[in-house]
Parts: structure tokens; C-alpha cells; sequence
């Protein structure tokens, strides 16, 4: 008689690694429930459970087989991991303090006769690769080293309206083979609490920084960037075009936005957000005949921003004024965003930036990642993406980022999957 067996493979691997989970030795018909938990330490986190019935064979296998009923529906050999809920209602958070500790999941497989165990190990950070913090120059962030011999690709790495240092996104970077730097502009050790009058000439000192010490390979330097950081990652290469090779734009603007939530109180969320040479750069908002706050600020939470952005750009006066003249970009550029963005209108917003780059007769490289019901919190693939409801970490208010859990984790899956060939394409370019 052949004993149940479960399997897992890979055990232990870089986060953006699908697993194959199966379970063999089954009676056909079987009916079982597979449960995970998924911890930092000794912390339960995240749980999901599913019912699945074994086939002829008297197997299991997650990659070809949908569950009957549980926390996700259809094919989906990942389904287990990004259908998890918080253990706690409204934690969104799923890394810990330090991004070279691995996320620990447990699988078990419940049944008549049947109890087996195994876990999964997910990691941001591949075998070898150093961190290293960066406080010189006035510059705050930390720069990632991949293991292999450099030199090595460059990216630089910036967050959205939560601020601070976005070392996940970094480490993976650096896991794939780039030099990763992800440097914070507020909300940081040392920096302001707010992204109110951040001077852009700080990020140009952040990439000839970059490139002075750590000479990346034939030069090559993309910016990253995820909401209000995908319309600084716009906004630079538009202004800095020789010191940009690619641009990474996730759920991006395609207008200059005021302070907005991550403002200072003391400025107000109709203040600037970006200055150059000392001078605010007009924004959205500014003698806006139709923007009103009062679709996000009126009614019960969660909030939903992008109904007040969409009142600004009813004045398309207003709206040229603030248009990021990504026209001067001299660098190939992708888009990433979802039609149910709750936070502001990246699938509008990533359409406007291609009409305007076809106006002008764009010559290089544009992608634009566009998928449907997904929303404004794009990470990387096989993480939880339930949690849409979330406390703004600036102004504290609650607030939806949009979308569908189904749909979000296909856009994870689906952008960084395009990222990576996106850069490898561009990095060829450079070459050239």
C-alpha cells in the first residue's frame, strides 16, 4: 500500500519562484484540505486553506488541479500563498525588519487517514548578496551586491507616498543580478517626515553617486519607481535624460501631483511635492477649476483617492500645465498599472504618457502592463494580496488601493515577469 506523500519543490528559493505542491498516495476521491501559515519567527501572519479532491491516481497536484472550495478559485499552483489573509485584520505588511530573514510558510494536508506536513521557504535575498547602508553625502538609502563578480547592471530604486527605504524590491534587484540601490527621499533616518518641497537635485546626487562608486556595467543606470515614485521616475528622466538608461514606472502619474497625502500639515496636501532649483514645480492642483477632495474625503472609509484625482483632471488646462514632459525621455520606459487603482488612475494616467510619446514620435522602447481589475499595489509575484484596506502610513487615513486579490496577484505575477525582460532588452540596447 503506498503511503500519502507530500511534495514541495522548490523547498527553498527566491520569492518570484513558483512551487509545484502535490500530494500522491491518495485513494481516488479523496477529499482533503491543505492549510498554510505563513510566519516571521514566531509569528503567525498570513493563513489560507482550500479543499482538493485527488484524481484517478490518487493525486494532488496544486499546478493542474483547481480546489473544490476555499480561499481561491480556478488553477493556480501559488494560489495558497497569494489567497492568504492576516491573521490580524488590516496588517498589509508581509517582510520583516530585515530582508535577509527568509518568509517561513507551513503546508499541511488534513484529511480521513491522512495528516502530512512540509514547508516552503521564500527569500528576497539570494545566498551571497550583501546589503550595505549608505549615509554619506547626505544621501539615505541602501545599496544591494549581487553575489556574482561585478560589474554589474544599476538600478535605482524609489518609493511612493509611505516613504522610506524599499530594500525588498532592492534585494530581489540585487538576487537577479543588478546593483540595486533604493534610496528614500523622506521618512527616512535623517530626512524629512514628508515629501513636501523635496528638491530634485537631491536624486541626480543619488545617481552620480551611484555611478562614481560603484561604476556599473557599460554604464548602465534604470530608475524604479511605484506611485508617487513612478511619477518621480517620469519626472527625472525627463529632466535628467543623459543619467537615465530605463525607466521602471509602477502604477505611475502622468501629471506633477501636489503633496497630497504625504504632505506636511503645515504646507497642506495642496502644496508642492517636487522642487527644482528652489522653485515648486506646478502641479495638478494648482488653479484647478474642478478639483474638489470631496469624493475622497466625504463618506465612510475605506477612501478612495482616485475619485478626487479624477476631479482635477476634468480641467485639462490645469491638467497640460502639469504634464511631465516625458517627451524628453531618452531611455526605454514600461508602465505598469491596473484599471480598479484605487489610489489614483495609473491605467489612465500610463495610457496618457503612451498617447503623448506617440505624439511626439517616441523612438525607443515603450511597454505598457495594463492589467484589468488589478489595483494600485503592484509588488512581485507569490506574496499575499488580500488585504486591499490599509491606513495610509503618512496621513493615517484609511483608505482601498483598488482591486481584486485574483487580479492583483496576476499583475504581480505578470509585471515583474515583464520587468526583468524589460531591463535585459534595454541593457542589450545600451550596448549598442
Amino acid at each position: 500500500m503506498t503511503h500519502p506523500q507530500l511534495t514541495i519543490e522548490p523547498i527553498d528559493d527566491l520569492i518570484d519562484v513558483p512551487r509545484q505542491i502535490r500530494i500522491s498516495g491518495l485513494v481516488s476521491g479523496q477529499q482533503v484540505q491543505v492549510r498554510t501559515r505563513t510566519y516571521r519567527g514566531q509569528q503567525q501572519l498570513w493563513q489560507s486553506q482550500a479543499i482538493f479532491q485527488a484524481d484517478a491516481n490518487g493525486t494532488i497536484d496544486l499546478s493542474t488541479q483547481a480546489p473544490l472550495s476555499g480561499s481561491y478559485e480556478g488553477v493556480d499552483p501559488m494560489g495558497l500563498i497569494w489567497s492568504q489573509r492576516p491573521e490580524q485584520e488590516g496588517e498589509r505588511e508581509v517582510f520583516g525588519a530585515q530582508v535577509t530573514d527568509p518568509i517561513c510558510t507551513e503546508v499541511e494536508v488534513v484529511g480521513d487517514t491522512v495528516q502530512l506536513a512540509g514547508q516552503l521557504v521564500q527569500r528576497l535575498a539570494a545566498p551571497g548578496v550583501q546589503r550595505v547602508e549608505i549615509r554619506e553625502n547626505g544621501l539615505v538609502g541602501t545599496v544591494f551586491i549581487p553575489a556574482t563578480a561585478g560589474p554589474h547592471p544599476a538600478v535605482m530604486i524609489l518609493n511612493g507616498s509611505g516613504g522610506g527605504i524599499n530594500e525588498p524590491r532592492a534585494a530581489l534587484y540585487a538576487s537577479h543580478g543588478y546593483l540595486a540601490f533604493a534610496l528614500a527621499y523622506f521618512k527616512a533616518p535623517g530626512l524629512s517626515d514628508y515629501i513636501s518641497n523635496t528638491p530634485l537635485e537631491y536624486f541626480k546626487k543619488g545617481l552620480d553617486w551611484l555611478r562614481q562608486t560603484y561604476a556599473p556595467l557599460n554604464d548602465f543606470v534604470a530608475i524604479n519607481g511605484q506611485s508617487r515614485g513612478g511619477e518621480l521616475v517620469l519626472l527625472l528622466a525627463s529632466i535628467y535624460p543623459k543619467d537615465v538608461s530605463a525607466v521602471v514606472a509602477y502604477v505611475p502619474g502622468a501629471v506633477v501631483h501636489s503633496g497630497q497625502n504625504a504632505a506636511d500639515p503645515a504646507i497642506g496636501r495642496e502644496g508642492p511635492a517636487w522642487l527644482l532649483n528652489g522653485e515648486p514645480l506646478t502641479h495638478v492642483w494648482a488653479n484647478n477649476k474642478t478639483a474638489t477632495w470631496a469624493p475622497y474625503d466625504e463618506g465612510p472609509a475605506p477612501h478612495r483617492h482616485e475619485k478626487a484625482i479624477l476631479t482635477a483632471l476634468q480641467d485639462p488646462e490645469a491638467v497640460e500645465r502639469a504634464r511631465i514632459p516625458v517627451e524628453r525621455i531618452q531611455a526605454p520606459i514600461i508602465l505598469l498599472s491596473g484599471t480598479d487603482d484605487g489610489a489614483w488612475p495609473s491605467s489612465l494616467y500610463s495610457q496618457m504618457v503612451v498617447e503623448r510619446l506617440t505624439q511626439y514620435g517616441y523612438t525607443h522602447e515603450v511597454q505598457w502592463v495594463d492589467t484589468p481589475d488589478a489595483g494600485h499595489s503592484i509588488v512581485f509575484p507569490y506574496i499575499p494580496t488580500t488585504q486591499l484596506i490599509y491606513t495610509h502610513p503618512v496621513s493615517k487615513r484609511v483608505s482601498t488601493s483598488g482591486g481584486r486579490p485574483d487580479a492583483n496577484a496576476l499583475s504581480d505575477a505578470t509585471s515583474w515577469s515583464a520587468i526583468k525582460a524589460f531591463l535585459s532588452r534595454a541593457q542589450r540596447g545600451k550596448k549598442q
